[in-house]
């Protein structure tokens, strides 16, 4: 078999004070922290589309990097060949995920059905190397946005042919995913939104999004599907007005058509910031509702406007991401798939491990630091005296829903003005950096 990263060596531990680039400085697989081995914690998994198919193409340029993988051109072969560089990387990396877009991993046909074929001889190829490894999925999905047969969105689409063929690759890729033993299945509305109210029928939109989902969670479930749905949260681009701008968007859409049970979150670091929020807002949005998933772990630049996918190196963001993922009990199902590619530039093979080890490392640091804070307890014990006014008196009988407002309007009549507190925010940010440079 081909070395598609003949540079790249076993990547193991060494340590903070390590300068080899092909060594974990902060990621120790085994390490325990918080109760469990790093590993457990993060789950890392790697992205088949950015990784083995992105070629460094722009809105301004063409491809930058070979992915011909030494110039094949058979579709088929070139598709196995990239199952055989996914699998190299990942156990050099000792990454023990991957995620898929059926489009990823199987090359298109001239027919549907030659396109249902390229993609289940790919899946074989696929679970002979999970056998060989003990590699597992995290989660697959469907891309139904690339081809221009969902130019006007997939389930949201106003041609009903368009609806069906992308209800076909959903049942496709969720065959694929309970095949090779996946426990996560993604839905990201790529084209999922609309331009202009003008020639949209909106209400219609959101109700046949809603019915594919639903028909794809009784598909799942009756064929023996044991995992967790997802939606992935994501404002504009590539339309104007995506149906999944964030989590408390996707939320109020999942109870509006009783989907609540059916699906978590998986928030993208780069989407939050799209949306005008942090990474960890999305987290805690999505953890205080019971929503909490997976993660696509990657980072955007604030400075632009659109969705860059860069490997995350931000140790603060990754702090508080972790911070978040502890306070919500861990990943079950999820992980923290880099959804991330190399720069455009950085057009060699041994760049994209370079990428898989900072982010690793960054997020590796990010859990350590996460366990400090609450190791610390400061700030815990802050928030918990912030609020303890709702522990007695007045306040536990408005969290106890006890109380009225006739009632209230009494309480204010017989008790002066509320003492205000400082909220500290300057303070518990010093602890926050305090911790993290220490």
């Amino acid at each position: 078999m081909k070395n598609y990263f003949p540079n790249v060596p076993e990547v193991k531990y060494e340590g903070p004070n390590s300068t080899n680039p092909f060594a974990f400085k902060y990621y120790d697989a085994n390490k325990v922290v918080a109760g469990k081995t790093m590993k457990e914690h993060c789950r890392f998994a790697l992205s088949w589309w950015h990784t083995l198919c992105a070629g460094g193409a722009d809105p301004f340029g063409v491809t930058t990097m070979d992915r011909t993988y030494g110039n094949i051109t058979d579709p088929m072969e070139l598709a196995k060949a990239k199952v055989d560089a996914g699998f190299e990387l990942m156990t050099k990396l000792g990454i023990e995920f991957f995620c898929f877009h059926d489009a990823d991993i199987a090359p298109e046909g001239d027919t549907f059905e030659e396109s249902k074929k390229n993609l289940f001889e790919i899946v074989d190829y696929i679970k002979e190397k999970m056998d060989q490894t003990g590699i597992k999925l995290l989660w697959g999905t469907a891309n139904n946005f690339s081809h221009p047969r969902f130019m006007h969105g997939a389930s949201t689409s106003c041609n009903a042919d368009v609806f069906a063929y992308a209800a076909a690759k959903i049942k496709n890729a969720l065959d694929a995913t309970i095949k090779l033993g996946g426990k996560g299945y993604v839905f990201w509305g790529g084209r999922e939104g609309y331009e202009t109210l003008l020639n949209t029928d909106l209400g219609l939109e959101l109700d046949n999004m809603a019915r594919l989902m639903k028909m794809a969670v009784e598909y799942g479930r009756a064929n023996g599907f044991d995992g967790d749905f997802y939606i992935e949260p994501k404002p504009k681009e590539p339309t104007k007005h995506q149906y999944d701008f964030d989590t408390a968007t996707v939320l109020a859409f999942l109870r509006k058509y009783g989907l609540e049970k059916d699906f978590k979150m998986n928030i993208e670091a780069n989407h939050a910031t799209l949306a005008g929020h942090t990474f960890e807002h999305e987290l805690a949005m999505a953890r205080v509702n019971g929503a909490f998933g997976s993660v696509d772990a990657n980072q955007g630049d604030p400075n632009l406007g659109w969705d860059t996918d860069q490997f995350p190196t931000d140790v603060h963001s990754a702090t508080l991401a972790m911070l978040e993922v502890l306070k919500a009990g861990g990943f079950t199902n999820g992980g923290l798939n880099f959804d991330a590619k190399v720069r455009r530039g950085s057009f060699e093979f041994d760049d994209i491990a370079y990428g898989y080890i900072a982010g690793m490392d960054t997020f590796a640091l990010g859990l350590i630091k996460a366990a400090e804070i609450i190791d610390d307890g400061r700030i815990a014990k802050f928030v918990d005296d912030r609020y303890a006014s709702y522990k007695t008196g007045i306040g536990k009988a408005i969290v106890d829903g006890t109380t009225s407002l006739e009632e209230l309007e009494q309480y204010v009549l017989t008790h002066s003005e509320p003492v205000m507190q400082s909220g500290r925010q300057e303070v518990l940010e010093t602890i926050v950096n305090n911790i993290l440079f220490r």
